[in-house]
């Protein structure tokens, strides 16, 4: 049997510089998130210490509590409106951008590559030029102070969303729908029963990324929000830094415990979103 060929010297210093280099910049980049993870057990006298204590101790648990009972921070209403707002968001942007996706991708209809080319064209408008008119309208029904201006444009799609899932939906197989449709299914029927499992990945990563953008979102909610007990956690940690002398140690424990569930969801979902990352650029 052949030898396993060892890599040269300078194959092995080629590698310990590419890792020690790979440490330097992941140190670099967590060390925000170690600090702010560190202040928040401390006390506001100890997190601005000199000289500078890298480890807490001892250990103040009761910042967690202190957090959790203030009544000018309600903490776990305004987590429960982040799960309702960026749980709702992540499924509507699923269903609406896969039907129009299916549309774009599986349908042939006059003047498909026109609408798609005009949805694309979206991408390009920011949002600060639209929200005044659209502000305006939400204004005149009567529904600013609540969710709906945030949640109900989702229903009609978003634009980066239905071009990253069109790409995937191009790649299903022309003979299995061209059979289910010989066997009478509908075209509902054939988006729900065969396209979507096939493209199973790809919804998990745009319910990923939904759900990252509408838990860091701040703009909107501070434009159609007033009511503190409805704000989600983005704007309610930041009214709460604002209105008052700052308590940095409870400040950071507010933002370790918000940053917490995304790191959490990227952990569980690591490997589905590197296998959808590298299927959107093999597309």
């Amino acid at each position: 049997m052949s030898k396993q060929r060892k890599p040269s010297a300078g194959a092995r210093i080629g590698m310990l510089t590419y890792h020690a280099l790979m440490l330097a910049i992941s140190a670099v980049f967590l060390l925000p998130f170690y600090w702010m993870t560190i202040s928040a057990f401390k006390t506001n006298a100890e997190i601005f210490s000199d000289p500078v204590t890298w480890l807490p101790d001892p250990i103040r648990w009761e910042n967690m509590t202190s957090l959790l009972t203030r009544e000018d921070f309600p903490f776990v209403q305004q987590f429960v409106n982040s799960v309702f707002y960026a749980g709702t968001v992540a499924v509507l942007v699923c269903l609406s951008c896969s039907l129009a996706a299916y549309s774009f991708g599986c349908l042939r209809w006059r003047g498909r590559n026109l609408v798609f080319g005009l949805t694309v064209c979206a991408l390009l408008m920011p949002t600060i030029v639209t929200f005044l008119p659209i502000y305006l309208a939400w204004s005149k029904i009567g529904l600013t102070g609540t969710y709906w201006p945030l949640i109900t444009p989702f229903l009609f799609g978003d634009a980066f969303f239905i071009f990253m899932l069109r790409q995937f939906f191009m790649g299903v197989p022309r003979e299995l729908l061209d059979a289910a449709r010989l066997d009478g299914a509908s075209e509902f029927r054939i988006w729900w029963q065969i396209v979507m499992p096939q493209v199973r990945t790809p919804l998990i990563i745009v319910g990923l990324f939904a759900t990252v953008y509408t838990w860091n979102e701040f703009f909107l909610p501070l434009i159609y929000l007033q009511d503190r007990q409805a704000f989600p956690l983005s704007l309610g940690l930041f009214t709460f830094q604002s209105q008052r002398a700052v308590e940095w140690s409870v400040s950071m424990m507010g933002a370790l415990l918000t940053a917490l569930p995304m790191v959490a969801l990227f952990l569980f979902t690591q490997r589905l979103f590197q296998r959808g990352l590298s299927s959107i650029g093999l597309k």
